[in-house]
């Protein structure tokens, strides 16, 4: 058996590209950083594993619409590896989470404050890691051209909770 089940953050806007051909197919990618449990560095900090993460058709336009840097998603799908020669002639390999379900793992408010944090923490371990000579994920810059979830029309028969709605007001807490 073959299944992949993950909880973490975005690292950077999804890649969105199109396939060729008569049908074209949504074809999203993005990373998550997933929390390691009960492992930490040197100075304390959580670690984290960094997942290539590739959705497609509806899936991926799913991740277009509503995903962006910082959010906290959960993930269904299969591991699939693979290789590939690069230009310098040196064989590389691929493994990476083929989507199957995906969904938001916070609510809007709280994903919203989580991803400016998200985004700061993020500025200041990049900022480490080259004053230690090593590399950390940059942070992209944000899509302020995204679309604002709440906005949208309701989605198979789910409503729009405005933002003015607080958690605790819900029936479901």
């Amino acid at each position: 058996m073959n299944k992949v089940i993950l909880m973490g953050r975005l690292t950077r806007d999804p890649d969105i590209r199109y396939s060729q051909g008569e049908r074209q197919m949504a074809i999203a990618r993005y990373t998550l950083a997933v929390d390691r449990r009960r492992s930490s560095n040197a100075n304390g900090e959580n670690t984290a594993d960094f997942i290539q993460c590739v959705a497609f058709d509806r899936a991926a336009e799913f991740a277009e619409k509503y995903f962006h840097q910082g959010i906290k998603i959960a993930v269904v799908g299969h591991l699939q590896t693979g290789s590939y020669t690069n230009r310098d002639g040196q064989k590389v390999y691929t493994t990476e989470v083929i989507i199957e379900d995906q969904e938001f793992a916070e609510s809007k408010a709280a994903s919203d404050a989580s991803s400016a944090n998200w985004n700061r923490n993020s500025a200041s371990r990049g900022a480490a890691a080259s004053q230690q000579g090593g590399s950390a994920p940059q942070p992209a810059a944000q899509n302020s051209a995204r679309p604002d979830p709440s906005a949208a029309a309701p989605l198979d028969g789910f409503m729009n909770i405005p933002d003015s709605v607080d958690d605790d007001g819900l029936p479901f807490n």
